[in-house]
């Protein structure tokens, strides 16, 4: 294959395995080869030296929400550019098979992981600090990160959100948030709405309803609010889709948004500016968490000293789900 491409044997290895060091030319000529001979790179035996396979360990809470495919889509565009490659487990929000996957992943000998989050299990904690691998954790700011940490902060962002519904004359809020337990990005936006509350003298009418994420918990707890405190003129929820499906609820009930009441929910997902009204949300950085913890990794693969913790911008996006305030981005 190196006749076919022109090149020298080192030179087909090194386009296969790290192709950002090889100019254009030569990797594609390399890429036609390997196309015309059907190679397969054995990626294991290329790794022997180093006992360490070209793949990448990604533990994630759920695939059904698509704010983590978002991040692994930025993690997956940045790593196979480099020549690795993802192996993906879901955690479920267990500790417990977080360890067991973290344990499955490092069996495979994998150039380094990235999980969600900074709870973990002391399983967890002893596998990682025994690994020598670089760790990148996600969606947190944590004070304390296991390695490496790109995120943002939960509490400020939710924060942010309280502070928009306190502009618009809303004055008594709900929250409903995911599961907390094991889950410190809900309980980040946990803290920042009580902080919000606090620091604006508004009133919580009720105490926060916990929901898995779905259009029909979004919808029970939106008439969970409204019956049991019917005086809420607000209502925080920590992920879009529960908050569309209260929007969904409310046109059922004739619930006037956002004169009757103000909806406003969490990642700015695509369909928070497709529903009707269209909703309001605070956007986060889904698909550039994993972008640069991919980055974050291979930077520290090739031998960098980097800042160990990135924490990236939010935006309260305003649309007709709450009402505008000056100086609102729409």
């Amino acid at each position: 294959m190196a006749r076919l491409a022109g090149v020298s044997a080192i030179t087909v290895s090194r386009a296969l395995n790290t192709p950002q060091k090889v100019n254009e030319a030569t990797r594609n000529a390399v890429l036609k080869a390997v196309e015309d001979t059907g190679y397969i790179p054995n990626r294991l035996a290329g790794s022997l030296a180093s006992n360490r396979s070209r793949t990448v360990g990604v533990i994630v809470p759920t695939v059904t929400n698509s704010i983590f495919a978002d991040k692994i889509k930025g993690l997956s565009d940045v790593l196979s550019e480099a020549g690795y490659q993802i192996l993906l487990g879901q955690s479920g929000y267990s500790p417990e098979v977080e360890a067991e996957l973290v344990s499955a992943l490092l069996a495979q000998s994998p150039s380094g992981l990235v999980i969600t989050g900074s709870a973990h299990a002391l399983r967890t904690h002893t596998l990682l600090g025994r690994a020598d691998i670089p760790v990148v954790e996600t969606w947190t700011n944590a004070e304390a990160p296991v390695d490496m940490q790109v995120g943002f902060s939960n509490e400020d962002a939710a924060f942010a959100a309280v502070a928009h519904l306190a502009a618009g004359g809303y004055r008594s809020l709900a929250l409903v948030v995911a599961p907390m337990v094991h889950n410190d990005r809900a309980l980040g936006r946990k803290r920042g709405f009580d902080r919000g509350l606090a620091h604006f003298g508004l009133r919580q009418t009720l105490p926060p309803i916990e929901a898995e994420f779905s259009l029909r918990n979004g919808a029970d707890a939106l008439a969970r609010v409204i019956e049991a405190q019917p005086q809420t003129d607000a209502i925080f929820f920590a992920n879009d889709v529960l908050a569309a499906g209260a929007l969904l609820e409310c046109r059922r009930r004739n619930v006037a948004v956002p004169d009757r009441i103000g909806i406003i929910g969490f990642d700015d997902l695509e369909i928070a500016s497709e529903m009707v009204p269209r909703l309001t949300t605070v956007a986060v950085p889904r698909y550039d968490i994993g972008a640069n913890a991919a980055r974050m990794l291979l930077r520290r693969l090739a031998g960098e000293t980097i800042q160990p913790k990135l924490t990236l911008d939010f935006e309260v996006v305003a649309r007709e789900s709450t009402r505008r305030t000056c100086g609102d981005r729409v």
